[in-house]
């Protein structure tokens, strides 16, 4: 048994990153790479797989030599609101429209913090969705609608 301290926690992020790129690699060998001047559609995909393979194996790496930190508590609250937030965007941008739909995705993200009060949540979700507007709508001109059918009477 080898006494050389480990980090658990390190050691599964490295395997899990690791596995995930294998995954993805493996998903783009059916497309074309072709070369870094001509990219195929898989050349992108590829590099990027490449590059977290790399980053889980420096994870791994560093795990061995490192004393086990213990896993702290799970944010449960903010589980609760930041990974439902980017759900509830994709399922009503369409119907909505780009403006609602990221204003109330905001205050629903807004609300993983505790020390979030309902006011500053509505700054912080109006000057997102002013901003981004400005940005992707009229900055970039983007094609897609400010207000969606659900709201047209």
């Amino acid at each position: 048994m080898s006494t050389k301290p480990k980090d658990s926690t390190d050691i599964a992020t490295g395997l899990l990153l690791m596995a995930a790129a294998a995954f993805f690699g493996w998903q783009t060998t059916g497309l074309e790479i072709g070369t870094s001047l001509r990219m195929g559609p898989g050349y992108f995909p590829m590099v990027l797989s490449g590059l977290l393979f790399l980053l889980g194996l420096l994870i791994l790496l560093k795990a061995f030599g490192r004393a086990d930190e213990p896993f702290g508590k799970v944010a449960w609250r903010g589980l609760m609101f930041i990974l439902p937030a980017p759900v509830f965007f994709g399922l009503t941008v369409r119907g909505l429209g780009f403006v609602p739909a990221l204003f109330l995705t905001t205050l629903i993200a807004a609300q993983a913090s505790v020390r979030m009060r309902p006011l500053y949540a509505l700054v912080l979700a109006l000057a997102v969705t002013v901003l981004s507007t400005l940005i992707f709508s009229y900055g970039l001109g983007l094609p897609f609608r400010r207000f969606g059918p659900w709201l047209q009477f």
